[in-house]
């Protein structure tokens, strides 16, 4: 089998499920490669693996050198001859374009791309990614709420759900050794990810837990700008590849996101046997389920009061972590996710021939 993943992003969530998927069907004796920006922690890391990377220097949006973008990539795909190409994220998905349902093409959006546009753009993006479907012989969810949305923009290609996994044995449980009520956010600081909301919910948790503190891990566009707000008891630190220390630092661990697909710091949280709070957008109830709270999506309120109880309550968040620990098992490990997507890709192959 000689599969190529094509993805735009290379830092955070998607790298990681690329790099976990290219890993797993090397072992399988797969001829795998990727296609990607040629900086950035995933090339780094897929070179580390022995995994060739062909560079592909794409911007993150579309704009005036996206077509330029995918006649190299073309080129390169036109090279490699592979039996399947992945396409990951909304950018990678735009080569359906130049693969034209040629060759067997699997498009796992991980977030659809009319959910973070905005006004036109977004109707746009939406009928972009419905007209794609004729192109598309796997689409890819990552939740239950992924693939409805995706269905009610019109998308109508053959899709199944393959939930995120994390590496439960890397990320375990481990004893907190502060004593200081913490709130952990972990995430790329873009809007999509909500940290401003977070950040706008604070005061009200300090109102009910005066000495709690917020660690705030990730980097990203709106750095400056969400520093510059001078939140009392909020500690900065850039991008991570040690979340786990910083997990077993929390009380609880919060995702304010906006807009998401199935995101793994939940998932990862849980592992590590941590309380979850987030809002309710894409995957969130569907991954934290009894092991925290899901709040209505942009409700500061709602926000603030889940954090504070079991910022004031640790034997709740602790039961709700040990809880979070048996999904993360049983629900969402890495290898369950590499396995499925291994078995559906063999059988796209084997059906195409």
């Amino acid at each position: 089998m000689k599969i190529v993943h094509v993805t735009q992003p290379v830092e955070a969530g998607v790298a990681v499920v690329v790099l976990d998927l290219a890993r797993a069907q090397q072992r399988r004796g797969w001829d795998v490669s990727i296609a990607c920006p040629p900086r950035g922690r995933l090339a780094e890391e897929a070179r580390q693996a022995g995994i060739p990377v062909h560079p592909w220097p794409a911007t993150r949006t579309p704009g005036p050198r996206t077509p330029g973008e995918l006649r190299a990539l073309r080129r390169t795909l036109d090279a490699l001859r592979p039996d399947v190409v992945h396409l990951h994220s909304s950018k990678a998905g735009l080569a359906r374009l130049v693969l034209r349902g040629r060759t067997p093409t699997i498009f796992q959006p991980h977030l659809w791309s009319f959910r973070v546009a905005t006004g036109a753009l977004s109707h746009a993006c939406a009928r972009w990614e419905a007209w794609a479907s004729r192109w598309t012989h796997l689409l890819l969810c990552v939740s239950d709420d992924e693939e409805e949305v995706g269905r009610a923009a019109g998308v109508s290609a053959p899709a199944e759900v393959v939930c995120n996994g994390v590496d439960t044995r890397r990320l375990s449980p481990r004893a907190k050794q502060n004593h200081t009520p913490t709130a952990v956010c972990v995430g790329r600081l873009a809007h999509q990810k909500g940290q401003d909301l977070l950040l706008r919910a604070w005061p009200r948790v300090l109102a009910q837990v005066p000495d709690a503190e917020l660690v705030i891990v990730g980097d990203g566009p709106m750095a400056a700008e969400l520093r510059a707000t001078g939140h009392r008891n909020v500690y900065w630190y850039g991008y991570s590849d040690a979340v786990a220390g910083f997990y077993a630092e929390a009380d609880v661990v919060v995702l304010p996101s906006r807009a998401e697909g199935m995101a793994l710091v939940p998932l990862e949280a849980m592992a590590c046997g941590r309380s979850v709070v987030a809002f309710d957008v894409e995957g969130v109830r569907q991954s934290v389920d009894d092991a925290g709270e899901v709040v209505p999506a942009g409700d500061v309120e709602a926000l603030a009061q889940a954090i504070a109880l079991r910022l004031a309550d640790p034997e709740l968040a602790a039961a709700e972590g040990k809880r979070g620990r048996v999904r993360a098992e049983t629900l969402f490990d890495r290898d369950r996710m590499t396995d499925h997507i291994v078995t559906l890709t063999e059988k796209l192959v084997e059906g195409r021939r």
